[in-house]
């Protein structure tokens, strides 16, 4: 078929399209702002793209049209596929329709960490030797790509609780029908879905009635997750935790003489131990997702020692505490992070593993739940791992950052351009120096700038 998809570089339709394509589909796609790494993945997949989206594009008309979630009514190309009356789906539908009917579906949810436990147990499955296929919201290092179809029934995707699409509001995720199930954690987010917490956690009740009574769930032992489970469950569940955590309830699989800066740790099953994980990531949800990962391997087959072996040779995904580049000793990344939790926890992970150098954040706060306001209370405080902050005021948002940096646990300050965040953090770096770059979009290609900078001032005398 020739299908074209609207939203295209979007991570999981992008994903999607590479799946198809490797089925034998002819794809096109379109979408209003593209950037690496996906925009990259497709063209070295042959699939050509459209800025914008204008209804030329659908002529001729194609076979099928995929629409992502981040379309609705009123978008010229939605309106022109209505009109005509062209065949039209979600992903997430045409994902479960095509591709994970047959197979064993290794679902990985949770408010973080969903990408990279994925692609840490899609690489488990890759090392024992089972080919899986996946579909991941990102691209792990192990893979350079972030779909394949695989050779075996294993499926790993990355199940996220976003609404499919404007005329289907369900949670993608309840169309995949998983047999093992990784609940990774739970908090509010997605502000403009969700009016609260309970609600997301309705949606994650209707994702655990889809598992079958001989399936398997993973979930992390904590408060928000154990209300999903006591709205009813009718699968085994196995309990994850670290003991280095406050408050939280030993699980089943437990991560017990975690290194400081979480580079290390052994793994108890019910109180036995069953293998030790050595590997180059940090903090304490990295531990966490590590266990999650290996808890669902053990599920299909892989015993923790040679999980734990994967591990070790786990190169992370890009756009996940990704380094970039080193000039003069300044060492630039770039991480995904765009909620409190998730800042915090990178920032404390980074600290622990570098000890006294300095560590500056940059941070966009691009997410729709951020750009309302949501979590503005919590950013004064989340940022304490590092020793400056440069919060990036954009236009349009409708509330100050004036108050994030007034009672700031660190110095911080605001810039409202890319080259007045390009110079500050250049200026104060020096050698020794982790300048850490969080946004969930392409942040106006700070990253890159950041780099030539540096290198411009490594050029100058004394530099």
């Amino acid at each position: 078929m020739h299908i074209h998809i609207l939203g295209i570089c979007g991570t999981f339709m992008g994903s999607l399209a590479q799946l198809a394509v490797a089925e034998g589909h002819r794809v096109t796609g379109s979408d209003a702002n593209v950037y690496p790494p996906m925009s990259t993945q497709l063209q070295q997949a042959g699939i050509a793209l459209t800025e914008g989206y204008d209804p030329a594009q659908l002529e001729p008309a194609p076979d099928l049209v995929i629409i992502g979630n981040a379309l609705s009514r009123g978008n010229p190309a939605v309106e022109a596929v209505l009109e005509r009356g062209l065949p039209y789906t979600s992903g997430a539908q045409w994902l479960c329709d095509h591709f994970l009917g047959e197979r064993w579906v290794l679902a990985v949810s949770g408010t973080h960490g969903k990408t990279t436990t994925a692609s840490m147990l899609a690489w488990i499955l890759e090392y024992a030797g089972m080919k899986p296929g996946f579909l991941i919201g990102g691209v792990p290092r192990n893979f350079d790509v972030s779909a394949r179809l695989g050779e075996t029934p294993f499926f790993v995707v990355e199940a996220d609780e976003y609404d499919t699409a404007f005329f289907d509001k369900r949670s993608k995720f309840v169309h995949y029908r998983p047999r093992t199930l990784i609940i990774n954690n739970l908090e509010f987010d997605h502000a403009d879905i969700f009016p609260d917490l309970a609600a997301i956690q309705r949606q994650f009740h209707h994702l655990v009635r889809t598992v079958p009574g001989n399936g398997l769930i993973v979930a992390a032992a904590e408060d928000n997750v154990e209300q999903v489970l006591a709205q009813g469950c009718w699968s085994e569940v196995q309990r994850f935790s670290c003991e280095t955590e406050d408050d939280v309830r030993l699980g089943d699989w437990c991560a017990v003489d975690v290194a400081a800066d979480g580079g290390a740790f052994a793994v108890q099953f019910r109180g036995k131990e069953m293998a030790r994980v050595r590997w180059q990531h940090t903090g304490l949800h990295n531990v966490r997702n590590g266990l999650a990962a290996m808890a669902a391997a053990r599920h299909v087959g892989v015993d923790p020692a040679t999980a734990a072996e994967a591990l070790a040779s786990f190169e992370g995904v890009k756009r996940r505490m990704e380094c970039l580049g080193e000039v003069g000793g300044v060492c630039v990344y770039d991480d995904f992070a765009h909620h409190p939790t998730a800042i915090e926890t990178t920032l404390s992970g980074l600290r622990a593993k570098v000890g006294r150098d300095r560590i500056i954040a940059l941070i966009e706060p691009r997410s729709n739940t951020m750009r309302m306001g949501i979590h503005q209370s919590q950013l004064s405080r989340v940022c304490s791992g590092a020793d400056l902050v440069l919060w990036y005021q954009p236009q349009g948002m409708n509330w100050s950052l004036g108050d994030v940096v007034h009672h700031s646990s660190v110095p911080a300050k605001i810039f409202d351009t890319i080259d007045a965040g390009v110079e500050s953090a250049v200026n104060l770096a020096e050698p020794g120096t982790h300048i850490v770059v969080m946004s969930n979009g392409g942040f106006g290609g700070i990253h890159q700038q950041l780099l030539a900078a540096l290198e411009r001032k490594q050029s100058q005398p004394g530099g």
